[in-house]
């Protein structure tokens, strides 16, 4: 296989059109006809994205003469067979996808995963890459900054320096998509945890107390490291944080992520204790920091090696997405940033949540993992009934196997050691997790059967026993009603007109042959919207009659509603008064880290 560096340009030509322009030199092309492909997808997020259909352009030339490309299928192409010489291949790109998924550009920054921009050379995904990360035009290349963990390319001509512009370079393909980039002029930042240097770089207007940001970071951070042993697994961190007006997301990286959130959302100067939005930002923040281990390093069987044509499957999200949902919050209460009544009040609203969610009695966590790609990340207006998310459900998983295994082993055995346990084997050797491999250790560690729990829990869809396994915590579990306003069971769009976005398999709605999509103009001959609508059925009591009009497409119809008791879906954690000595023990364990 050829050693010489494969070279990559990327330059943001056009900011006012959107367009990067990414020159590509194979310097030894395949004499049979070199081909090139871009992802169709992004690991982290299991969807087909189909990058290649923001392709502007693609042209191809060799010993300055242009050179046809075929194009294959929606995102290979070839080149013709015989070149002696370097092929050089040309692509613009349309980049106005504002997400921590794509790519994105305009006069005020741009932004990049290069999955999305940089064709791959197959057969050659093992070689060697230097990518050269050029300025935009005007006087916008006076005041931008590069922000990456792209290892800067030291010894060559051209190199970059710590966030400028130059060469920086990739040991393969895989390691190049894996380090997303943002120029642009970022507020810039930085801690140490554990003796390595993290950065946050925020792109946006905001307001930001970056001393509190950083100092509340360097404690998650540190908690991590430290669960599961430092070093950690990079010589440096990056978040990379665009603050807008209306938007979230997140999407790990090995050695930084890229997260979209709320400017109220960050810290700002003056404020005093964390509010709920900030606790929720750094709850992606940490989450995100743990899935530098759980998915990047230790990863399931089928994600060693991706194949970024098409859907990768495995059955191991509820673990790998849940797992990481269960440690973002925990690592809060942990690094001492939340109160203990403040992690249990996260815990009501996430089982809560659950049992608002009609959908888990006909999917497992195990069927929606699978699934994700046609089901999770593609939701309509029938998903709540239908499918359950593997995110929420596996991380309450994830808690109840952490009460359970420190219940059973008397304290001596938890998640984290299990979690330990998958890094040491899996995770430092590269070795994929298969589908029972978590459970096996977790018996192996606790000398416990687990056999039944898994079942039920992963690949069942019965409700979890979560009051049995909290209690040897000290903690009570009770569901009770939300508000005593009878259900029609009705959930609406956001906005004025009461538009319907679901309605709930076997509630009053669905016995009167309301569907998603209805708009309901009134109740019993009033006027109402979707505030209104509440406020009106707050007047009855269960069992009473309505009369429902509403517009389904341009078709006035009416509805006979019979209002039901509201469901007790509204969980309520407890403290034991008793504090007994053992669940004091194994509370302080699993809240704290105490042994």
């Amino acid at each position: 296989m050829p050693t010489s560096p494969l070279c990559y340009t990327i330059t943001p030509v056009d900011p006012h059109a959107h367009l990067f322009e990414v020159r590509l030199t194979v310097p030894h092309p395949d004499p049979a006809g070199q081909q090139l492909a871009l992802p169709a997808w992004i690991p982290g997020s299991y969807m087909i994205r189909e990058f290649s259909r923001n392709i502007v352009t693609l042209r191809a030339e060799c010993k300055g003469k242009p050179t046809p490309l075929k194009q294959q299928d929606k995102h290979t192409w070839q080149a013709a067979a015989g070149l002696d010489a370097p092929l050089t291949v040309t692509a613009q790109i349309y980049a106005w996808d504002l997400s921590v998924r794509s790519a994105h550009l305009d006069a005020t920054h741009g932004f990049f995963n290069p999955s999305s921009l940089c064709l791959r050379v197959i057969g050659q995904e093992g070689a060697p890459l230097l990518v050269d990360i050029a300025p935009p035009p005007g006087a916008q290349s006076k005041t931008w900054r590069v922000a990456t963990t792209l290892p800067q390319a030291r010894g060559v001509r051209g190199a970059a320096k710590r966030h400028g512009f130059g060469l920086y370079r990739a040991q393969s393909y895989d390691e190049l998509i894996d380090h997303p980039v943002e120029m642009g002029t970022f507020t810039l930042a930085s801690f140490e945890a554990c003796g390595v240097t993290h950065e946050i770089a925020i792109t946006g207007q905001h307001d930001c107390d970056l001393n509190r940001l950083a100092d509340d970071l360097r404690k998650v951070c540190e908690w991590h490291i430290q669960l599961f042993g430092a070093p950690p697994p990079f010589e440096r961190y990056l978040f990379m944080v665009t603050a807008v007006g209306e938007g979230y997301g997140g999407l790990e990286h090995r050695s930084s992520t890229a997260l979209l959130c709320l400017r109220d959302d960050l810290p700002h100067p003056g404020m005093g204790a964390i509010s709920e939005a900030y606790r929720g930002f750094l709850g992606l923040c940490s989450h995100e920091y743990f899935h530098a281990w759980n998915v990047k390093r230790i990863k399931p069987a089928p994600f060693v090696t991706y194949d970024l044509t098409q859907e990768n499957y495995t059955s191991l999200l509820w673990a790998f997405e849940g797992f990481t949902s269960y440690y973002d919050d925990l690592a809060l209460v942990r690094a001492g940033l939340i109160s203990e009544r403040e992690y249990l009040d996260i815990q009501q609203k996430n089982i809560s949540n659950l049992a608002r969610t009609p959908g888990r009695h006909k999917q497992s966590v195990a069927q929606s993992s699978f699934n994700a790609w046609t089901k999770y990340y593609r939701q309509d207006e029938n998903s709540p009934n239908a499918i359950v998310s593997y995110y929420l459900k596996g991380g309450l998983i994830a808690l109840g196997l952490d009460c359970l295994l420190r219940d059973a082993s008397h304290g001596r055995v938890s998640l984290d050691d299990v979690m330990r346990t998958l890094w040491v084997r899996f995770g430092q050797t590269g070795q994929g997790v298969g589908d029972e491999d978590i459970r096996l250790i977790a018996e192996a560690l606790s000398g416990v059967d687990l056999k039944r729990f898994f079942a039920q829990a992963v690949e069942g869809c019965k409700e979890l026993p979560l009051a049995e396994k909290l209690a040897p915590m000290g903690v009570s579990l009770a569901f009770k009603t939300a508000s005593s306003t009878p259900s029609a069971g009705i959930k609406f769009s956001p906005g004025e007109p009461a538009r319907i976005a679901t309605v709930f398999e076997g509630s009053p709605a669905h016995a009167a042959g309301l569907s998603a999509h209805d708009v309901i103009i009134a109740l019993d001959g009033l006027k109402v919207n979707a505030e209104s609508f509440a406020k009106r059925c707050a007047r009855h009591q269960p069992g009473d009659v309505l009369r429902v009009h509403a517009f389904r497409r341009d078709e006035l119809m009416q509805f006979t509603l019979r209002l039901a008791e509201p469901a007790k879906d509204q969980c309520e954690l407890t403290v034991s008064p008793k504090r007994a000595a053992r669940a004091q023990r194994l509370r302080a364990g699993w809240l704290h880290g105490a042994s």
